[in-house]
């Protein structure tokens, strides 16, 4: 063999093996899922995992036709290669034969209708509803979300008998969750990639999306359509609790709100939020707006506080309200900051005393400035303004907020 030719076929082999490596390589790293919340390849719910079933056989199918359509174009390019340079002999043409014309269109087309019968068999799947099915309304502003629980499945959503909460949805494992999905402002998209695909809050538009978690735990999710300063941190958390746990949450969220001791601290932020924060935020059965009022928000609606303290996390989940550590001078937040680690609010999610620690250095810092923790334009009316608080003000705030479970 000539040294021309021996260098190309040593050259070419250590090519294709590190190639061969690499892609190997990539696809090993890509269904590594420990420490990743937001990978679609680990399902927790029966409509994540008709999704990933789905995905499963289209990559099957995909690498079997990498492996033929790069297999056959290797072994032609050895097969075909330039010996010499006395070899100038053409390869037999196969223009005109109809069999192998036919034969390489008919295959494709074969493969894609394969793939389309899978797709829609999955998309039929995902949009069949139970009947029984908890009825949740997703109301999505900037830069966090609202959920309303129609618990007497009227069809109204903030019926007297219902239930309105912020940030984090609460589910039972086990059930199914229909939830109607919209926006208050401009578009979003909620996407909890552990439990289903995602869905457009669109404004004046209703769509349906189905969640059901399998097990119990913390799934993270995240707005996928751009909407605005805050859109990276307008995150989604949802909880999935044994049927239980989740009676027991239900009904301290139906209960109003505590009323702190008279002359505390927190009896003092009490007055403070009905001077400042009354405008904006519902505290069911301290402070509700008429049903005519709106905030000055372009989103028309603040979170409801009732129970802020039964919530591991707040501001549009980008910080956690318990830690488990003690806050020190190098660590002021005590670990809340960690966003791969939702907060986790122990027994005071059921109205209890936490086991945690209360983060008052980061509910601090946001009262204290909120436009510096979260980026968002207050003086358009988008997001919660810098409200010139004082040291004693935010103190006697945060013991009040903490009273709120």
């Amino acid at each position: 063999m000539p040294r021309r030719s021996r260098f190309l076929v040593v050259f070419g082999t250590l090519a294709f093996a590190i190639v061969g490596l690499l892609y190997v390589a990539l696809v090993w790293d890509v269904f590594q899922n420990d420490g990743r919340e937001l990978t679609t390849l680990s399902p927790k719910g029966p409509a994540a995992e008709s999704i990933q079933t789905l995905n499963i056989w289209v990559f099957a199918l995909a690498a079997i036709v990498f492996v033929l359509v790069f297999g056959a174009a290797f072994y032609l390019m050895w097969r075909f290669r330039d010996r010499s340079p006395e070899d100038e002999d053409f390869p037999e043409q196969v223009h005109g034969r109809t069999t192998l014309e036919i034969g390489w269109t008919i295959a494709p087309a074969v493969l894609l209708a394969a793939l389309a019968v899978g797709t829609v068999i999955t998309i039929i799947d995902l949009n069949k509803y139970s009947d029984d099915a908890l009825q949740v309304k997703v109301e999505g502003q900037q830069w966090w979300w609202r959920y309303h629980y129609d618990l007497d499945n009227d069809g109204d959503f903030e019926g007297p008998n219902d239930l309105t909460t912020a940030n984090e949805l609460i589910l039972p494992v086990g059930r199914e969750v229909t939830l109607t999905i919209t926006s208050n402002d401009v578009i979003h998209s909620f996407w909890i990639p552990a439990l289903n695909g995602k869905k457009d809050a669109v404004p004046g538009t209703i769509t349906d999306l189905k969640l059901e978690a399998g097990e119990p735990g913390v799934f993270r999710g995240q707005c996928t359509e751009y909407c605005g300063l805050s859109h990276a941190n307008m995150r989604m958390l949802v909880r999935a609790l044994p049927p239980a746990d989740y009676e027991r949450w239900l009904n301290n969220q139906l209960r109003p709100a505590p009323d702190p001791p008279a002359g505390s601290d927190a009896a003092l932020g009490k007055e403070q939020f009905a001077a400042l924060c009354a405008q904006c935020h519902v505290i069911r059965g301290q402070f509700e707006m008429a049903a005519e009022e709106e905030p000055p928000l372009v989103a028309g609606v603040a979170p409801n506080l009732t129970h802020l303290a039964t919530r591991g996390t707040f501001a549009g989940s980008i910080f956690n309200l318990y830690s488990p550590n003690l806050p020190t001078p190098e660590d002021p937040s005590g670990d809340a900051g960690d966003v791969s680690n939702p907060g986790d609010p122990g027994d005071a999610l059921f109205g209890g005393d936490s086991q945690f620690y209360f983060n008052r250095p980061t509910l601090e810092a946001w009262l204290r400035d909120p436009p510096a923790v979260k980026p968002m334009a207050a003086g358009q009316e988008r997001g919660m303004p810098n409200l010139g608080l004082s040291e004693a003000q935010i103190d006697q705030l945060v013991a009040y907020l903490e009273t709120l479970k």
